[in-house]
């Protein structure tokens, strides 16, 4: 299939060291010979695969740019076409410049993920790679860069393909008994069929299970540090931070909005929000700021309620209890170098039908208590260390959606099975089962739904 030459700067729109234009399709490389001239003399057409070359970009007989040219053959380039990549100058006029010679000399603008949609609709990568790839560029921390290369690694696409191989095993044996019930016994095959939904089911929702730890690790913990005003929530973030980003002082309502930041903590993102103190208040101005930390509480998944230990609770702390969750707070007992007259049991006598939340001292001000409470995040969330050795974790909605119906499926096999129905019912769902994770990883899937996900990639990628 004949493909159009497209051409776009592969490296960010800013003034660098190196840029990159990448050139790819059927006519890439006589396109760049339009455009280099090597120092050997020779043309790009005449060079071997995976070569680099030394040169000049021109414009007609204007020299743009002193470069380096990457050839690389298909099929073995990302996109499985030709492809070339000029290496140049940084600077953001020099890259545009060359980027429209070579459009003037046979190539069109890429598309936004055109490059890596033209790598899936060659068959290079499966969707969950495309994908992994913009996890990969987008991940804020370690954890989420550790994931998105297990995805890129191909480990996602191997398990659902292992998934659909035994779905179809199961749909072929039904088809085949059922064309040819003299030579193909059905006999203990509900036992059997019934076996491998039931383990077919539990990986399903194991990866189900996994999205929520998956989003936590690609977009980050929303966390909101709630008190009552001069408490040290301010404290605590210019702790979490190592800077003085919020100001701190004695006078109570110094915060008045909410202040947002993100810290990587041991490979966990942290979305922070340090909100104004919470209390009843005549002030109009930090009204305001109390009802957005109430709000922002609405949307957390997870909530540092801050406590000054070294005073007693008051009718600001009974207002902000009830507002918490405890299975998604932590209660920092902060000042904890002054004497304290709060403890762990009596803020815990106020949370209702026996649920506790986590509770542990700092002090803030002092920098201290940091890492046990870095220590407690990742037993919160992650069950201690995080590792990538066995687990994936699912990283999209689309995936999650495509596994929800996937395991709806599943589960009207299994009911059919204990309702006894005629194997060609078993079918029906088998076969949707399949589909879903065939889309999934882009063996079935239509044209609207790739141009919607690439289109969410950069220019160039």
């Amino acid at each position: 299939m004949k493909t159009d030459t497209i051409a776009a700067i592969a490296t960010a729109l800013s003034p660098s060291g190196i840029g990159i234009i990448r050139i790819s399709g059927d006519e890439a490389i006589e396109t760049a010979d339009r455009i280099f001239r090597s120092k050997s003399g020779k043309k790009i057409a005449e060079v071997k695969s995976h070569t680099v070359h030394y040169g000049f970009i021109y414009d007609g007989d204007e020299m743009i740019d002193e470069v380096m040219a990457v050839v690389m053959k298909a099929p073995h380039s990302f996109t499985r076409e030709n492809t070339v990549e000029i290496d140049c100058h940084g600077g953001v006029y020099v890259m545009n410049k060359i980027l429209q010679t070579a459009l003037k000399n046979g190539a069109r603008m890429a598309e936004p993920g055109e490059f890596t949609k033209r790598a899936f609709m060659n068959g290079r990568i499966d969707l969950t790679k495309a994908e992994a790839i913009m996890d990969l560029i987008q991940s804020k921390n370690e954890a989420a860069r550790k994931n998105s290369l297990s995805h890129l690694k191909g480990d996602m696409y191997q398990k659902i393909k292992k998934l659909r191989e035994d779905i179809l095993y199961e749909i072929a044996f039904i088809e085949s008994a059922l064309d040819d019930p003299e030579h193909i016994s059905l006999d203990g095959f509900h036992e059997r069929l019934e076996n491998k939904t039931t383990e077919i089911i539990s990986v399903v929702k194991r990866l189900i299970n996994s999205a929520e730890n998956g989003r936590i690790l690609k977009e980050g913990i929303n966390t909101v540090i709630v008190g009552k005003p001069n408490v040290g929530k301010s404290s605590f973030l210019n702790l979490l931070l190592d800077e003085e980003r919020a100001i701190v002082t004695d006078i109570a309502g110094t915060t008045r909005d909410t202040l947002e930041e993100s810290v990587s903590l041991d490979g966990i993102t942290l979305n922070l929000i340090d909100t104004a103190g919470i209390r009843n208040t005549d002030d109009p101005v930090e009204q305001i700021g109390v009802n957005k930390a109430k709000k922002s509480l609405e949307e957390a998944d997870l909530m540092i309620y801050m406590v000054d230990s070294s005073i007693p609770l008051d009718e600001s702390d009974l207002e902000i209890i009830p507002l918490l969750d405890p299975f998604k707070t932590i209660v920092l007992l902060n000042k904890s170098d002054l004497t304290p007259v709060v403890t762990k049991e009596m803020v815990e006598q106020y949370f209702k039908d026996g649920i506790l939340p986590q509770c542990i001292t700092i002090a803030a001000g002092k920098k201290e208590g940091l890492e046990r409470f870095s220590g407690l995040i990742k037993e919160k969330f992650f069950a201690g260390e995080i590792s990538f050795d066995e687990e994936i974790m699912i990283s999209n909605m689309r995936q999650k959606d495509l596994l929800v119906q996937t395991l709806s499926h599943m589960e009207m096999v299994k009911r059919s099975l204990e309702d006894d129905m005629p194997e060609d019912f078993y079918s029906i769902d088998l076969m949707a089962a399949y589909a879903s994770l065939g889309e999934m990883i882009g063996e079935e899937v239509g044209e609207d739904l790739v141009n919607e996900i690439f289109s969410k990639f950069c220019m160039g990628k």
